[in-house]
């Protein structure tokens, strides 16, 4: 009982926190063309950080391990089929969620690979990436002052996405070093205000992979309280080590509130296409599809085609994925350990999330992560702008290690030398 009321104190000093960073905000007025202002709803969010560190590294000449892009290209056979398309007219508005091949595609997808069952005419929208599928599920099932249970640490996108809805968030921490989910933390989020949980599995930025005890958890909580679970799993085919990749929506239960939200950015090294996907039933399909209708129209006609070509690749390019990746997880590892850094081997996606504590640094994972680029050369992200509770993250930093082994080998020469 003493964790969980320590946890509700906790809960209540970061809305409180979050309140207090409005006051005196540039976005407290009414928006002024000459002045400045802005609407209230930007109150809790800045700029990406995250995409702030690219632009740092761009200007020291930094090896950049912060962003989440890869440095090599996607599929031979993605690149032909993109420019196939582009010269056979696909290039006009397609139905807005999604060309028929590729949602067919997505669909026959998720029942090889994980049993569920979507109709790609009723149940998947195409999206501009998992960003904007997201946005549009909770502005589509969001009242305002409802709550939307965040597990931190947490993408930055997330809590924009929350506040764009009229929503209010309540973090629940995964605890350092195994990142492990509490599932009695957990229930103490829940209350009658809940709409809606994010799950993000495997995750950005400590790679834990949820099981299939703590997946039950969160199941059994979403059906007892009446709430939407909505999951980010971008990395699903970046796992290591045997770890299991299970949807949400396969736990008993789930399907009919779960909506399962993916892409091709990641697994198919091509962030910048932006394609992502939803799958639900009805009626969440309906309300996430009217929201993405009037949001985006479509996501880009040719690289759908495309998209539903690479889909199509055989089980040897996921063996070869998942090989690749497990050797830049160890390179990364390695690189960590030696310049210094303690963390927590990931078990999926394409991060670390490392502590600096052993570096003789007088400043916070701000300070860190902008002295990195311009003493050392190689750009990382400050952990804290992953957690919404005050004072967590901040000796750490993350690390991306979604590039080729060369680069790889450079930042291990800058950081070791």
């Amino acid at each position: 009982m003493k964790r969980l009321d320590e946890h509700e104190a906790r809960q209540d000093t970061r809305i409180m926190d979050i309140l207090e960073t409005t006051k005196g905000s540039p976005f407290d007025a009414r928006f002024d063309p000459v002045k400045g202002g802005g609407a209230q709803r930007l109150h809790m969010i800045r700029e990406s950080f995250i995409r702030e560190m690219t632009r740092l590294a761009i200007t020291h000449s930094a090896i950049n391990l912060s962003q989440g892009f890869p440095d090599f290209d996607p599929p031979r056979e993605a690149i032909e089929a993109a420019h196939q398309a582009l010269e056979s007219g696909g290039n006009q508005y397609t139905i807005t969620w999604g060309t028929p091949p590729l949602r067919q595609a997505i669909a026959a997808k998720m029942q090889r690979w994980y049993g569920l069952d979507f109709d790609p005419d009723q149940h998947i929208t195409v999206t501009c990436g998992v960003t904007e599928a997201i946005l549009a599920t909770l502005m589509g099932i969001i009242n305002t002052d409802d709550e939307v249970i965040v597990i931190e640490p947490y993408h930055e996108g997330y809590l924009p996405a929350i506040v764009f809805a009229g929503g209010v968030p309540r973090f629940v921490p995964l605890e350092s070093p195994d990142y492990a989910l509490d599932l009695d933390v957990l229930r103490a989020a829940f209350n009658s205000r809940t709409r809606a949980i994010l799950i993000n599995t495997p995750h950005n930025p400590t790679g834990h992979i949820f099981t299939r005890e703590e997946l039950e958890g969160i199941a059994e909580l979403c059906q007892e309280f009446n709430v939407v679970a909505v999951t980010d799993e971008i990395y699903e085919h970046i796992i290591y080590d045997g770890h299991p990749h299970i949807p949400l929506a396969a736990i008993p239960g789930m399907a009919e509130r779960t909506v399962t939200i993916s892409g091709l950015g990641k697994t198919f090294a091509m962030t910048g296409w932006r394609l992502g996907h939803a799958c639900a039933l009805n009626p969440l399909s309906t309300i996430l599809r009217t929201v993405h209708d009037f949001m985006t129209i479509c996501a880009p006609a040719p690289l759908q085609a495309a998209c539903a070509a690479v889909l199509s690749l055989p089980d040897e390019y996921y063996t070869k994925l998942r090989a690749d990746y497990t050797e830049r997880r160890d390179k990364m590892m390695s690189i960590v350990t030696k310049a210094g850094f303690t963390a927590h081997s990931p078990e999926g996606a394409f991060y670390v999330m490392a502590d600096f504590s052993g570096w003789d640094f007088d400043g916070n994972d701000y300070s860190f992560a902008r002295w990195l680029p311009a003493n050392l050369g190689v750009a990382v992200v400050p952990g804290s702008c992953f957690y919404g509770t005050k004072g967590m993250g901040k000796k750490t930093v993350r690390f991306a290690f979604a590039k080729k082994m060369e680069t790889l080998q450079a930042a291990e020469d800058r950081l070791c030398r």
